[in-house]
């Protein structure tokens, strides 16, 4: 089943034209953002991504892990400090760093035009989160996306969570290679998808169907995820072409957004065989 045009470029938003550059986000200190332990900063280095300063405790234990993020620092020229640990705590303002810390550029937004334009062998594969509001979740989200080949997050730029240093230690690093895009109004986003050429399934507790009987996963598709506790908005529920459930049999009646989502994105992943 097909749309016409599947996969095609979603036509610009507002945001699109004004093609506005990376914002700050929360957690940029006077000299940028901070990306707190091992994993989120080794796949930030493997990645590519712009990195200031490497700080590194002191009293932190050789690993693999390590060696691989002081090497990749090393080839890209990045300045490594050992420093006291307690430097890093008040940098970390709370986080789990594992004694490794690294100072970058405020997160890079991308447009979402480049990312559908992206050269890829199967259909599109965005994930679009409806107000959700934990960065835990976002960053558990993203990496799930990831782990499933997603190409694409979708945030609402208000009144939801955006990329901080708890969503990147959340996604484990995920967030150093998965394009992440805010915009400025979900429904009209989404619905300019649907104009060209893609599938919008959203995830619904009370749908009628089980998401295991929908047969637009297979092709080009935004996935939309709901609010922690209220799940989709009318606006943006009224916008999907199909509402889906997950089976549910114990009893509790629902699951953790991030749970949901990995659960459906491994759906979606079984239905493209």
């Amino acid at each position: 089943m097909s749309r016409g045009g599947r996969g095609g470029a979603a036509r610009r938003t507002g945001q699109d034209r004004g093609r506005r550059h990376a914002r700050a986000n929360v957690g940029d200190g006077g000299d940028g953002r901070v990306v707190v332990g091992l994993h989120p900063v080794r796949e930030l280095l493997r990645a590519g991504r712009p990195v200031r300063r490497l700080l590194v405790a002191d009293t932190r234990d050789a690993s693999a892990v390590l060696a691989e993020i002081l090497g990749l620092a090393r080839d890209a020229g990045i300045v490594v400090e050992e420093v006291d640990r307690a430097r890093i705590d008040d940098r970390a303002e709370g986080q789990v760093h594992q004694g490794v810390l690294a100072i970058a550029p405020p997160f890079p937004y991308a447009m979402l035009p480049d990312v559908v334009a992206r050269p890829r062998t199967e259909p599109l594969l965005l994930v679009a989160l409806d107000s959700v509001t934990d960065p835990h979740n976002l960053g558990s989200i993203a990496r799930t996306a990831d782990a499933v080949g997603a190409h694409g997050l979708l945030l609402p730029s208000r009144r939801a969570a955006s990329v901080t240093p708890t969503a990147e230690k959340a996604a484990a690093g995920a967030l150093a290679h998965l394009p992440v895009v805010q915009v400025a109004n979900l429904v009209r986003t989404l619905k300019e998808m649907q104009g060209g050429g893609t599938w919008v399934v959203g995830l619904d507790g009370d749908a009628p169907d089980p998401i295991g009987d929908c047969r637009l996963l297979a092709d080009a598709l935004v996935l939309v995820v709901g609010a922690e506790g209220r799940g989709l908005s009318r606006l943006t529920a009224e916008t999907c072409d199909q509402l889906v459930r997950l089976p549910m049999r114990g009893a509790v009646g629902s699951l953790n957004a991030s749970v949901a989502a990995a659960v459906a994105l491994y759906e979606v992943l079984r239905h493209r065989g």
